[in-house]
């Protein structure tokens, strides 16, 4: 396939890489002037033509910006998938810019630069087909299968429910403990170690990316209430406060 990715920040960098492994060619593109993975070519205005899809590796809340840049240079053909950790709003933005014949798919790597360290190979990554034929649908996972990935596939809807637990109380705690100042020990227990390496882990990543998990995600609220009223509830045992 001939892959476009648009964004190098740490995961578009971490995806073009990936990419370059497998692909025919990997054409790149960053809003400000950086150096290039390896092998790879600048994505300009005739390459798009080129394009059998195209991954946008940016922050959340600006797909409907990067949808309305390469809507006029795309190719009817080619597909647009975003690879953002939610899948509502991203799906909803480019099915509004996008033009109404480019197939349109979700995905979302379920690792990072720190996760897929030692390669991806049975690592999770969600499809989430929103306008797409079962042709094209099929080319992607051919192509996505030679990564010996866990394929999952699954509605936007059904994926923004999980992810509210499995992305963002993780992130969510993570950011908590470095606020409360957690450092190594030499008396740390392996629970411990293993909160610090969540901890590490998520403030590794942008902070757009854990405001983006937090506020475009129609079902991350819910958590943290529940997350609070957990705390409440065992706080109020500490203190003796009777519970009804």
């Amino acid at each position: 396939m001939r892959i476009g990715v648009i964004g190098l920040g740490r995961f578009g960098r971490l995806w073009a890489s990936l990419m370059l492994q497998k692909a025919e060619a990997v054409y790149v593109w960053n809003r400000s002037p950086c150096a290039l993975p390896d092998g790879a070519l600048l994505l300009d205005a005739e390459a798009y033509k080129r394009l059998d899809i195209i991954f946008l590796c940016t922050s959340i809340s600006v797909t409907g910006d990067m949808a309305k840049m390469i809507a006029p240079l795309l190719a009817p053909h080619t597909i647009v998938a975003d690879t953002c950790s939610v899948k509502i709003f991203p799906l909803q933005a480019l099915k509004e810019h996008l033009p109404a014949g480019n197939p349109i798919l979700g995905t979302h790597p379920m690792f990072g630069p720190d996760s897929a360290r030692e390669g991806v190979k049975g690592l999770p990554m969600v499809l989430c087909p929103e306008r797409i034929d079962t042709e094209r649908m099929q080319s992607v996972i051919d192509f996505l299968s030679l990564f010996e990935m866990n394929l999952l596939q699954m509605t936007a809807d059904e994926h923004d429910r999980e992810a509210a637990y499995t992305q963002g109380v993780t992130h969510f705690v993570g950011r908590v403990l470095s606020d409360m100042g957690l450092a190594p020990s030499e008396i740390a227990t392996l629970g411990y170690t293993r909160l610090l390496q969540v901890m590490e882990q998520t403030c590794n990543d942008p902070w757009s990316l854990f405001m983006d998990l937090q506020q475009q995600n129609p079902y991350t609220a819910d958590m943290r209430a529940r997350l609070q009223a957990s705390l409440d509830k065992y706080l109020n045992i500490l203190n003796g406060v009777e519970l009804g």
